[in-house]
């Protein structure tokens, strides 16, 4: 009688499913929120506004106050959009809470990083709720075109913060006030680079905007106004 065979060998335990869900954060994500300024974020506004000063090697032209930009940024009978304008972009290792304000619907937008971010002025900067921080902001206004005859946008500043570069932030704010200018029906954006900063020319370049060598600005201030 022949000998019995061996038993077959176990079966191999199932592979275990690495597959994450869709909107499982990999890595180290990061919340960003775009919001209307309101005047408690003078102070914030204040001090972005002098480390571009700085960046730009123009802080012997920084004269503004948090007062004076409290009384010209946010005067009542000026509705956001009409007038002076001022996006704030936050960020967060958490989720960041949808506000709600009448004129604007804040932007959110989670960015996954490969590491965390280290912020040394995280402190000067705490906003709004659980380490929420300032990251950076967008000022602009209406302007017109007659070739066009459409009203548009002038962006004035667009800064970000040192250790939140290079994260898509940028883009972030500068395609808000491009969304809000074609809700409102406006013909085009606007703004200006200095000819020295060729990472910001690349990257309006990379956007799609047209950088005009042709135009120069001209500029009358103190005793001629």
């Amino acid at each position: 009688m022949a000998a019995a065979a061996p038993p077959p060998p176990p079966a191999p335990a199932p592979e275990p499913n690495l597959t994450l869900p869709e909107d499982h954060p990999i890595g180290h994500p990061l919340f960003a929120r775009i919001r209307l300024a309101t005047p408690t974020d003078v102070p914030h506004i204040h001090k972005l506004i002098h480390q571009m000063a700085v960046f730009e090697r123009l802080t012997h032209l920084f004269s503004a106050t948090e007062s004076s930009l409290s009384s010209t940024l946010f005067n009542p009978n000026n509705p956001p959009f009409h007038s002076f304008t001022v996006f704030i972009l936050e960020v967060s290792p958490n989720p960041v809470p949808s506000t709600t304000h009448p004129h604007f619907t804040p932007i959110l937008k989670t960015i996954n990083l490969d590491l965390p971010i280290t912020d040394p002025e995280q402190e000067i900067f705490k906003s709004h709720g659980n380490n929420v921080v300032v990251a950076g902001f967008v000022l602009f206004f209406p302007n017109y075109s007659t070739f066009l005859a459409k009203p548009g946008f002038y962006v004035e500043d667009l800064f970000v913060r040192e250790c939140y570069r290079r994260k898509g932030l940028g883009k972030m704010l500068l395609s808000a006030v491009a969304a809000q200018a074609s809700k409102m029906g406006y013909g085009r954006v606007e703004w200006v680079v200095l000819d020295w900063n060729v990472n910001a020319i690349r990257f309006y370049e990379e956007m799609g905007a047209k950088v005009l060598q042709e135009w120069r600005i001209c500029r009358l201030t103190g005793m001629f106004l």
